[in-house]
């Protein structure tokens, strides 16, 4: 099993950016997405990346929100432009579509007035 472990959250005042990191153990040619899950709301996707670089954001994100991966596949990444405070969630990657088994400890980003 791929071990995802998230950095880059903290606390951030709004309209600043963020990149966010995921880091895959082994292996990892699969689509991969983050998602994120806002306090006491269900876990949301958020984007995701094919193999092969094909990139979707969701609907409401698009614009501020950027997906990418390293040229090796292990790495992916969010960045976040102009952020809101309902961006504040726990943001998590895992493939796509997600492994339900396999959430890391995601990693907590908070943005305040």
């Amino acid at each position: 099993q791929v071990q995802l472990v998230e950095s880059g959250g903290g606390l951030v005042q709004a309209g600043g950016s963020m990149r966010l990191s995921c880091v895959a153990s082994g292996s990892n040619r699969r689509a991969m997405a983050w998602y994120r899950q806002p306090p006491g709301k269900q876990r949301e996707f958020v984007a995701r990346i094919s193999i092969t670089g094909v990139t979707s954001v969701a609907n409401s994100l698009r614009g501020r929100f950027t997906v990418a991966r390293d040229n090796a596949g292990n790495t992916v990444h969010l960045q976040i432009n102009n952020l809101k405070p309902e961006d504040t969630a726990v943001y998590y990657c895992n493939s796509y579509p997600p492994d339900t088994n396999n959430w890391g400890q995601g990693t907590q980003v908070t943005v305040s007035l």
